[in-house]
């Protein structure tokens, strides 16, 4: 089985919620998860940070470290899942019903494989 990167894009504002409609999106996302992980399809999965992080970049002087992440776009990346599926196909079809689409965007990349996961 390949492995994709699900890239969770957030959209740079998010309505209003009371608390327990944080909780009731929470909890959606806790059982997709497990859903995936019964499944034996969840490699990885994290939520990042809000507003934390460094950027390195190269520069004349040597590298550079400013705090990020800042991005030019509208949506930022707000976490990750890493699963494995059989093709692109299975891999969107899997990502379909996550509960993050209703609140962003979700990007699909196929991972490279190691020399490790090839043999």
């Amino acid at each position: 089985m390949a492995r994709y990167l699900l890239l969770l894009r957030d959209a740079d504002t998010f309505p209003d919620m009371s608390p327990e409609a944080m909780q009731a999106v929470l909890q959606r996302y806790i059982d997709w998860t497990h859903g995936l992980a019964s499944r034996g399809l969840l490699v990885d999965a994290s939520k990042l940070q809000d507003r934390t992080g460094r950027v390195l970049r190269p520069g004349s002087g040597g590298l550079s470290v400013t705090d990020g992440p800042f991005v030019e776009g509208k949506e930022i990346i707000g976490g990750y899942y890493v699963v494995s599926a059989d093709s692109w196909d299975d891999a969107v079809n899997l990502a379909s019903d996550c509960p993050h689409l209703e609140l962003g965007s979700i990007e699909i990349r196929e991972l490279e494989q190691t020399g490790d996961e090839q043999s």
